[in-house]
Order: C-alpha cells, then sequence, then structure tokens
C-alpha cells in the first residue's frame, strides 16, 4: 500500500507568480475552438477585452527546458514537490469559482499552495492525489478560486477508466469535433508538451488507441457550449472530473441533463457512448 507519511512535507508548499494573458494566446485558443472573426469580435477576443471563462489557463505556462521535461514530455506541478517513484501525471478534476473578471494582457497574480495528499488514490488504488489550490487576483482582487486535483500515477501504464452510464434524459446534445489537429493547436496554445496529446506512436506505445483529448480541452469545450445556449452567460462556479480518456478522430457528443436548480450537468461521450469528463456548472449563487 502506498504510505503518505513520506509526502507529509508537501502539504502547505506555495508558490507565487505574475503573469499575463496576451491578445495573441486568446487568439490562438479562439482559432483552436473554431471561433470565427465575428464569434471573437462578440466574445471580446482582444487587448482588454474580457478573458472567457477557464482561459485563466493560457496564464502561468510551463518554462522548463527540455532538459527538464519527463520522457512523456510533462514537467512539474507549479508548487514544488519532493522526488517521487509516481512518474505520471494525470489532471483528475478541478474545482472553480470565479469571483470577478480578468482582461486580456492586464497582469496576473496567482498564489499556488499544495492543500492536500491523499494515498491509495485512482481507480486501482496505486496513485497519490496531489490538490492545489490556486488564487489568480488583479489590481481589482480575487477573481479566480480554482483546486486541481492531480493523480500522480506509477510508470508504466494508463490512466484506468471509471466506468459511468451515460445521461437517460438529455436537456440537450451536439457533436463533438475532436481530431488531432485541435489537440494540437490546443497544446501550441497551452505549452502543453504531454505527448499522448499530439504524438500518435506514443500515445499507441502507451496504450491508447489514438492521441488523447485534454481534459482541459474538453471542460473549456464544454462550457463554451453551455453559454452559447444561454446567450453567453456567466458561471458562477465550474466542477469537473475525468473519468476515462477520450480518444480522438472517432464520434463524440457533449451531453447536458438536468440538474439543481441554477446549475446544468454537462459531459462528453466517446464513440461508445461511456463519458469521459463529467462536468457541473453553476449558473446562480
Amino acid at each position: 500500500m502506498t504510505d503518505a507519511s513520506p509526502y507529509a512535507d508537501w502539504v502547505g508548499r506555495v508558490v507565487e507568480a505574475e503573469d499575463s494573458v496576451p491578445a495573441q494566446s486568446a487568439r490562438a485558443l479562439a482559432a483552436a475552438l473554431d471561433m470565427d472573426a465575428a464569434a471573437r469580435a462578440q466574445a471580446e477576443i482582444a487587448a482588454d477585452g474580457r478573458l472567457p471563462p477557464l482561459w485563466h489557463w493560457l496564464a502561468f505556462l510551463p518554462e522548463a527546458p527540455m532538459s527538464a521535461l519527463a520522457p512523456d514530455g510533462r514537467e512539474g506541478l507549479a508548487a514544488p514537490l519532493p522526488p517521487a517513484a509516481h512518474g505520471r501525471r494525470v489532471l483528475a478534476g478541478g474545482r472553480l469559482r470565479l469571483h470577478g473578471e480578468l482582461l486580456i494582457g492586464e497582469t496576473l497574480h496567482r498564489r499556488s499552495e499544495i492543500v492536500a495528499v491523499a494515498a491509495n488514490a485512482g481507480p486501482e488504488r496505486n496513485g497519490i492525489l496531489v490538490s492545489v489550490a490556486h488564487e489568480i487576483s488583479t489590481s481589482r482582487g480575487l477573481a479566480v478560486s480554482e483546486t486541481q486535483d492531480i493523480l500522480l500515477l506509477p510508470r508504466p501504464g494508463r490512466f484506468a477508466a471509471i466506468a459511468v452510464a451515460p445521461p437517460a434524459d438529455a436537456a440537450w446534445s451536439e457533436a463533438l469535433d475532436l481530431d488531432a489537429v485541435r489537440l494540437f493547436r490546443f497544446s501550441a496554445a497551452t505549452f502543453d508538451a504531454q505527448r499522448i496529446h499530439y504524438d500518435l506512436a506514443h500515445a499507441r506505445d502507451a496504450g491508447y488507441a489514438g492521441v488523447v483529448a485534454q481534459g482541459r480541452l474538453q471542460a473549456i469545450l464544454v462550457l463554451e457550449a453551455a453559454r452559447l445556449r444561454r446567450g453567453g452567460a456567466w458561471p458562477a462556479a465550474f466542477y469537473f472530473r475525468g473519468l476515462r480518456p477520450l480518444v480522438a478522430g472517432g464520434p463524440a457528443r457533449i451531453v447536458a441533463t438536468p440538474a439543481p436548480a441554477g446549475a446544468e450537468d454537462v459531459c462528453t461521450l466517446d464513440a461508445e457512448g461511456a463519458v469521459c469528463l463529467q462536468s457541473r456548472i453553476t449558473w446562480e449563487v
């Protein structure tokens, strides 16, 4: 069994940084989302425009030199971690509260703290779950509170799927276009070098049928689809959880189901109809 005690000193470690989301980065993500000029103008994708929700992921990008990357293209977490035998990293999920607006090009301050470590985590109980809390602020105050759950897994192997039945009472549904080019463009926009997202040979060697869609890309697409149906409404909170890898190239869908008042459950389905990413969007506080 995994013993969490060697990692107890992870909790409470803090890193702070400043960065911004330049207009070019926002335009690159808009292109990956297939937004044309009219859609970009409506969404204010320009200098000093309002940054859409979740697009703060374009800031604080990886900076490790090539020599510091792991064989799969990953670098370390935002907060410092001591060496561990668990060499693979998966973004298992996250919880966000949106307190205020972020503007394209403005200075952002991020405080990142490791708030919890859990042993025997993951579908096969062989991982370590590290929860990192981020607070992103501007000169106007706190804008985003986000906790990311990072699952550290041993090598070799891959992330085991969690089986969840597809929704039976969809409120709305739409096709989800995920191909290798879109995944590559999203990796480029976020400077994510994880090879399973763009290197087909590596993805197959890792046990996948093809390149795997990023969890953050799925989260953004889910939220943008829901916002579009609400006339560009702004969420108060967003929760997401990755259940199984979504391999690009096959038929995929976004499906929404009824949820408590003021909220909406939206997920992605793969070609087999299995749930890959679960989310809950809270529209009202």
